[in-house]
């Protein structure tokens, strides 16, 4: 017969109380490795998942919006329609000199992108031109976002500026 092994998120309660602190989680931050949801909320909660589409999975909360994301991490969207539209200035744009029609934003790589093509992620924080981030992985600072994507979420009512905070991201594949 087998023997039956806590779960855990019990062992995890145990331990908590034994330290006499609570330990959240107990689990992988955002930004860490993973395979299944589960290894990002052992607690089995619904809000954090495994992305297997990045390297070695990837802990976050998808559906952020800004300041949601906990300690560590921030809010990014992520624009999954083509680039190859109208061009504008994020600076700009909603100044009086809208270069993209209402259903459309103008996303920091300067172009008109469909705003239904936005999706959300909590992204583990780095600092630029450190090596904070996992192997394989980049710490995505301004410039970085232009070329590769992915831009914070501002405050609302706001519109993209100042110093950008760098999270972590997947790196692109060199070119062969």
């Amino acid at each position: 017969m087998r023997p039956v092994l806590p779960s855990v998120a019990f062992v995890c309660s145990l331990l908590g109380l034994a330290l006499g602190v609570g330990l959240g989680g107990c689990g992988n931050e955002i930004g860490d490795a993973c395979s299944a949801n589960l290894d990002c909320d052992p607690n089995g909660g619904n809000d954090r998942i495994c992305d297997m589409s990045s390297v070695g999975g990837y802990c976050t909360i998808p559906g952020c919006v800004h300041d949601s994301c906990p300690e560590g991490s921030t809010c990014i969207r992520f624009y999954v329609a083509s680039f190859a539209n109208r061009p504008c200035d994020p600076a700009t744009e909603d100044l009086g000199t809208d270069a993209c029609p209402t259903d459309e934003v103008c996303a920091l790589k300067g172009q008109c992108v469909p705003a239904t093509s936005e999706v959300r992620y909590c992204m583990k924080t780095c600092e630029a031109g450190g090596d904070d981030c996992r192997d394989e992985y980049e710490c995505r600072d301004e410039s970085l976002m232009r070329e590769h994507g992915g831009e914070p979420v501002p405050p609302p009512g706001e519109r993209l500026g100042g110093d950008l905070q760098p999270f972590c991201a997947e790196a692109p594949a060199p070119a062969s």
